[in-house]
């Protein structure tokens, strides 16, 4: 019998749906216009998804729904659940391209600023999910088991041999703060924005 969350699953499962967005010489040859959508470019998360993102990775993601909006930017509860005040945006959203809602926009700017890794790294929201993460990510005086746990929870994959070796190295020798430096350094990088 015809099922169509079956076929969704089995679609989802096929490998070529699950590889990275990056196309191989090969597909790129035989589609270089990807109009048979063979890859497709990577995308920048908006601020709210990002945002929501580093409290679900860190575990600090509060998925009690409705309630009141709040205009603490620091809270654990979703971004849809943020108070904009039409005329006092928040200087945070303005750094991450969020649109005036005063008028409509049929599509957001996409630029990328030092103010945004800024944020990311200096703000105490971005300093609170990343020792979250940290802590998470269990112990790191084994530093292999640390560094391959971090990336799991963060990137959603096992880290290179590059990417074990530089962490290993650095949590070694960066002092007591390493492990929540770490862990913002992988929350604050491209490979976390953006979306394969």
């Amino acid at each position: 019998f015809f099922s169509s969350r079956r076929r969704h699953t089995r679609y989802i499962s096929v490998t070529g749906v699950q590889t990275c967005a990056l196309p191989i010489s090969e597909t790129r040859g035989k589609d270089p216009d990807n109009r048979f959508w063979a890859w497709r470019d990577a995308r920048r998360l908006d601020f709210e998804a990002l945002r929501d993102s580093m409290l679900a990775v860190s575990g600090r993601l509060d998925l009690a729904p409705g309630g009141p909006s709040t205009r603490d930017l620091n809270t654990t509860r979703r971004a849809l659940y943020l108070h904009i005040d039409r005329l006092q945006v928040p200087g945070v959203f303005r750094q991450f391209d969020f649109p005036s809602p005063d008028s409509s926009s049929v599509r957001r700017d996409s630029t990328t600023t030092p103010l945004q890794a800024l944020w990311m790294m200096n703000s105490p929201f971005g300093i609170a999910c990343a020792d979250a993460l940290a802590k998470r990510a269990g112990n790191p005086a084994q530093p292999d088991e640390w560094v391959s746990k971090l990336h799991r929870l963060a990137l959603q994959r096992q880290p290179s041999r590059d990417e074990m070796e530089l962490m290993a190295s650095f949590l070694r020798t960066a002092g007591p703060e390493a492990p929540r430096q770490a862990a913002q350094a992988l929350l604050a990088g491209n490979a976390f924005s953006f979306v394969d």
